[in-house]
C-alpha cells in the first residue's frame, strides 16, 4: 500500500490558562503519529483532512480517496474531511459532466462504503451533484461509522467573482446554491458544516454555533491562488476567534497542469494549506500545496472553557444591534 507522508501534525494542549496555547509541528510518517499518545479522553476525536491530488479520471480520485483514508485510519482519525470537488475537476464546464444522483451514484457509494469499513466518521469533501429536475449543485455527504447519512449539505453561497488582475470565476453558470443550513451531532459534540465560499459570511457560521451549538465548522474549500495566500487562514482564524470553536479546512493539492490531461476546461489552480484552528485563534496543524494528510486531536472540552472564559456569547447588545436575522421554519 502507498505509504503518505504527513506535511505537519500539531496538538491544542491543555494548560492551566486559555492563553497558553502550544502547537507541536513535526513531519512525521503515518506509522509514528499514533505513537505519541495511546489514550485519547472522551472529550478529544483525532481528525484527518485529507489534501487529495485531484485528476479529470473520476474512478483514479476513487481510488487516491480510498488510499488516504486507509492511511488515516490507520494513524488513529475517527474522523475523516476529504476536499471539496475531490472526484472531478473544478470548472464550471466540468460539473455538469461529471455530476452524479447524489442518492445512487458512485461517489455516494463509495463514501458510503468506506465509513462502515473503516467505522468512522466521513465528511465527504464535495462532489458535483444533478437532481431529477436537471439542476446541479456542490453538495458535501457526511456518513456516521454505521454507514448512515447523518447530512447532505448543498453550498448556499456560489462562489461568483471577478477580481481585476486575479481571477474571474462563476459557479452560477452552472450551479445552483442550497438553501439549508447543515449540522451533525457526533459523541463529541455538535458540528457545523459549510464549502468553501460559505466561510465568508459570519452570519452563517454564527447560525451554526449559536443556534445550533455547533463546537467544530468544517469547511472542504478549494481557494485559489489570488484569494488563497490573501484570506484561507485569515478566514478561518476569523470564524474561529469570533465563534469560539474549533474551524478545520481540507482543499485539494495544488495540481499543476500537464499533457496527461483530455478534458478541454480551464486549468484551476487550488492554494492547498489544508488547516485546522483552535478556538483560540491559533493555527495548530496545517501543511503546503502538496498531497498530505493534516492531523489534530481536538479536545472539545476547551470549547466550552473559552466560552465560559471569553462570554461574548452572553455579552452581545441586542438592544442596540442585531446582527442575526434566522430565517424562520
Amino acid at each position: 500500500m502507498m505509504r503518505l507522508a504527513n506535511r505537519s501534525v500539531a496538538f491544542w494542549l491543555s494548560s492551566t490558562a486559555l492563553h497558553s496555547v502550544s502547537a507541536f509541528r513535526t513531519p512525521l510518517r503515518n506509522k509514528s503519529f499514533a505513537s505519541i499518545t495511546t489514550a485519547l479522553s472522551m472529550s478529544t476525536v483525532r481528525v484527518a483532512l485529507c489534501q487529495l491530488p485531484v485528476t479529470d479520471d473520476t474512478e483514479k480520485n476513487h481510488q487516491t480517496a480510498a488510499t488516504f483514508i486507509e492511511n488515516a485510519v490507520e494513524q488513529g482519525a475517527e474522523l475523516v474531511v476529504l476536499p471539496e470537488i475531490w472526484n472531478s475537476p473544478y470548472a464550471t464546464a466540468a460539473f455538469p459532466e461529471y455530476a452524479q444522483d447524489i442518492d445512487k451514484g458512485p461517489s455516494r457509494r463509495l463514501l458510503q462504503d468506506l465509513a462502515t469499513k473503516h467505522k468512522l466518521w466521513l465528511v465527504g469533501g464535495s462532489i458535483p451533484e444533478r437532481t431529477a429536475d436537471g439542476k446541479i449543485y456542490n453538495t458535501s455527504l457526511v456518513f456516521n461509522p454505521q454507514g448512515e447519512l447523518v447530512a447532505k449539505h448543498r453550498k448556499v453561497h456560489l462562489f461568483d467573482i471577478d477580481v481585476p488582475g486575479g481571477i474571474t470565476f462563476f459557479e452560477s453558470d452552472t450551479l445552483s446554491p442550497g438553501e439549508t443550513v447543515s449540522y451533525f451531532s457526533t459523541p463529541w459534540g455538535n458540528m457545523g458544516l459549510g464549502i468553501c465560499y460559505d466561510i465568508r459570511f459570519a452570519e452563517y457560521a454564527m447560525l451554526l454555533t449559536q443556534k445550533h451549538d455547533c463546537k467544530v465548522l468544517l469547511y472542504p474549500g478549494a481557494f485559489n491562488m489570488t484569494t488563497g495566500p490573501a484570506h484561507w487562514e485569515l478566514l478561518q482564524r476569523a470564524r474561529a476567534v469570533d465563534n469560539q470553536c474549533f474551524v478545520l479546512t481540507a482543499s485539494p493539492a495544488r495540481a499543476v497542469e500537464t499533457t496527461e490531461s483530455k478534458k478541454p476546461y480551464p486549468h484551476y489552480t487550488a492554494w492547498g494549506h489544508s488547516t485546522a484552528v483552535s478556538p483560540w485563534g491559533e493555527v495548530i496543524a496545517t501543511t503546503d500545496e502538496s498531497p498530505g494528510i493534516v492531523m489534530a486531536d481536538l479536545d472539545l472540552e476547551k470549547v466550552e472553557d473559552m466560552r465560559k472564559s471569553i462570554p461574548i456569547r452572553n455579552q452581545r447588545r441586542t438592544d442596540l444591534y442585531d446582527l442575526l436575522q434566522v430565517k424562520k421554519e
